[in-house]
């Protein structure tokens, strides 16, 4: 312990406070807490002979924020005790802003929340000139704000109205783009140079202090008195709440802390952060983003899902068949992360097409200053268009994103398989169509495989992998390892129709559309779905995947499925009817010019008036709870009727790919945490009331209820 923060005084009075706490990563946690104390209590005593100091890290990270281990446990009846420990961690970083000599953050690796916390106490902040380097306070993305300090000093460092959208969105910032924001002072070189620099600014400013210590100091843009700065504060939670629908707390515990803290002393600010962490802390939507987004999105990139003792083969060469959005897309993650590719279509012209709409994407980066010119022609160079077959030889991977017909794809699979590499990976990016029957159109179903990926594919994070009943575990692990380097987030799963994402998202927008043939007015069901945290409404969604897909897949399942009973529901279901004659009037969707929506040129799409007119009943009858929780049960009894079928053979799976892949309420932490926090026994009670009043689709499987009787959460 006496090594987490290693003390060395210089020839020139300069102390360099190195972070090396113990494990990989240097965490606010009691380790922390106690060498701090220790390193800061020795400063005060050494101060006449010291001349500065710097702190920085011996971790490839300089800090990584605070012990979520430790957060994820805090609770009402301990929450004294955490904000004891809180305040002392803060009083810490004061008595050191507060030492009388200069204090400079040297930072050699990622500062995200509490690191940055800890530099924006020092004095002045030098960072590695390392795209790689990210920095800033994203604790909003797991349901808390900055409670180490970050929210009353960034306010005062850039004022309110600059330090809102990073607190509130969690942006990360590279050193470049944080030295234009003034969040650092100086971009180093090498460590050396950190150093260095470091060093220097000690020399040339013995006695500095804090913007918020200097006598008079205000919060840049609020002026007390001044009417323009009010008018400003008081349309801001309006504005937030347009973004959050209310479902998320920590964005407005952020915009309090920021608004009520400008406008009272720097210490009493202080105080009033920490009151709102801890109110976030305890509450049940941090542990269930914790959860989520922190603990199983963890265990998932860490290869969870990945089969053991599979030796890693890098992929060199990706062969994209079909240069669509989807294709296209594809093609550009491949080649921003290094790996050579052959885009095919029906015709070198059609595959040139879609290299030109790569090619406008990256346009428009270098545009705004987020990548360079040289590293986008980089990436242009990697991938070749071509209509052949035969420029597929050499390819080491294949991935199919034609039309969803499986003859189509059984066509080009076969061909592309012939002229690729003998032991290729042979993928398909089917969202509904099984993979083990597609597997048949090659030789070696052994080397088949499922790479679902999501549009827009360059925005996207998920990748769900589906595996087939003869997917061998090599290939699994190297399609596993492609998505890895690719930058995304891999979920697997077994095959089934649908999969997992696209199964259970299709309850989603099924049971919205079956709403609107039973009355309820639309405007109804896609404020409730927003409100309720769904990234965007049903109807909406519809729109832009186009109704003839939607009665495509229903076409090719009808198909598949002649001599299942069950297809005869499926065909009867009202809500298909609505599609169907929306399709008849011409309406197909966005892409089409209309759909649910009007999509007017140059105007705001809104919703098409005859939408009531012709479904919507004064006496539906539904109200706007049972709005909310039919759109959101539905897709959890969905995802535990895929855990139950082995579609998923994992709870993170489930609730990562809910969330990243089909925007389920980030609040929830996903589909089966969802149920978790509302409690096994209350979802099973709630579920059987809209079993009893909408349908047997959401009678909960009998795995639930025994699962609830024994009081054994997910």
């Amino acid at each position: 312990m006496a090594d987490a923060i290693r003390y060395e005084r210089d020839a020139d009075g300069v102390v360099v406070l190195t972070l090396d706490m113990t494990g990989s990563a240097n965490v606010m946690n009691a380790e922390y807490h106690e060498a701090m104390g220790a390193a800061v209590a020795r400063l005060e005593a050494e101060r006449d002979d010291i001349t500065g100091v710097v702190i920085t890290s011996a971790k490839k990270t300089f800090f990584a924020g605070g012990d979520l281990n430790l957060l994820i446990r805090v609770t009402p009846e301990n929450a004294a005790e955490s904000l004891s420990f809180l305040e002392e961690v803060k009083t810490q970083l004061r008595r050191l802003e507060k030492l009388g000599r200069p204090v400079v953050a040297a930072l050699n690796g990622h500062a995200l929340g509490g690191g940055l916390e800890i530099a924006l106490a020092c004095h002045h902040r030098v960072v590695l000139d390392d795209p790689g380097i990210s920095l800033g306070l994203p604790e909003v993305t797991l349901g808390l704000l900055p409670g180490g300090g970050g929210v009353t000093r960034l306010v005062r460092l850039l004022g309110v109205q600059a330090a809102l959208p990073l607190l509130v969105e969690g942006t990360r910032l590279r050193p470049a783009r944080a030295l234009r924001a003034g969040i650092v002072h100086e971009l180093a070189s090498d460590a050396d140079d950190l150093l260095v620099r470091a060093k220097a600014w000690i020399a040339a400013n013995p006695e500095p202090k804090q913007p918020w210590d200097v006598p008079g100091h205000t919060v840049p843009d609020v002026r007390p008195g001044d009417p323009n700065v009010y008018a400003v504060l008081a349309a801001a939670p309006a504005v937030l709440h347009k973004k959050t629908r209310g479902a998320f707390p920590a964005p407005e515990k952020i915009l309090a802390a920021a608004v009520e803290g400008a406008l009272v002393d720097f210490d009493t600010a202080l105080r009033i952060e920490a009151r709102y962490f801890l109110e976030l802390a305890t509450g049940q939507v941090a542990k269930n983003m914790i959860s989520t987004f922190w603990f199983q999105l963890n265990e998932i990139t860490a290869g969870g899902s990945r089969p053991s003792g599979v030796d890693g083969r890098p992929v060199t060469r990706v062969a994209v068949l079909g240069a669509g959005m989807m294709g296209a897309g594809i093609a550009q993650v491949s080649a921003e992360a290094g790996i050579d590719v052959v885009l095919k279509d029906v015709s070198a012209e059609a595959a040139e097409r879609g290299r030109a709409g790569i090619a406008a994407i990256l346009d428009e980066r270098v545009s705004r200053g987020r990548l360079t010119a040289e590293k986008r022609d980089a990436v242009l160079a990697r991938i070749s268009p071509t209509g052949e077959d035969a420029d597929l030889a050499g390819s080491d991977l294949v991935i199919e994103a034609v039309f969803e017909n499986r003859e189509l794809k059984s066509t080009v699979l076969a061909a592309a398989e012939r002229h690729a590499l003998g032991d290729a990976v042979i993928a398909s990016n089917t969202s509904t169509l099984p993979i083990t029957g597609l597997a048949t159109a090659v030789p070696d179903p052994g080397r088949f495989i499922g790479l679902h990926f999501f549009s827009p594919v360059h925005k996207m994070r998920l990748v769900e992998i589906i595996r087939g009943e003869k997917t061998s575990d090599e290939t699994l692990a190297r399609a596993f390892d492609y998505v890895r380097r690719i930058g995304k987030t891999p979920v697997v799963v077994n095959d089934s129709r649908g999969f997992y994402t696209s199964r259970t998202f299709g309850t989603y927008v099924t049971e919205a559309v079956t709403m609107l043939a039973e009355g309820v007015h639309p405007a109804l069901i896609e404020n409730v779905a927003r409100k309720a945290g769904m990234a965007v409404g049903p109807l909406a969604v519809s729109d832009e995947v186009t109704l003839t897909l939607q009665l495509k897949i229903r076409e090719q399942t009808l198909a598949d499925l002649a001599e299942d009973p069950g297809a005869a529901a499926l065909s009867e279901s009202p809500g298909f009817r609505v599609i169907e004659e929306l399709v008849a009037l011409g309406r197909t969707g966005r892409s089409g010019g209309a759909g649910f929506y009007e999509y007017p040129e140059g105007g705001t799409k809104h919703l098409w008036p005859e939408l009531v007119t012709r479904w919507t009943k004064p006496d539906a009858g539904v109200s706007e709870q049972d709005v909310r929780d039919r759109l959101l049960f539905v897709q959890s009894l969905e995802t535990l009727r895929c855990l139950d079928e082995n579609v998923l053979t994992s709870v993170s799976d489930a609730n990562v790919g809910s969330v990243l892949g089909f925007g389920f309420a980030p609040w929830t932490g996903g589909t089966v945490q969802f149920v978790n926090s509302t409690g096994l026994a209350e979802f099973v009670q709630r579920a059987d009331y809209l079993a009893d009043t909408y349908g047997e689709r959401f009678r909960p499987p009998a795995s639930l209820r025994e699962r609830a009787a024994r009081g054994e959460p997910f």
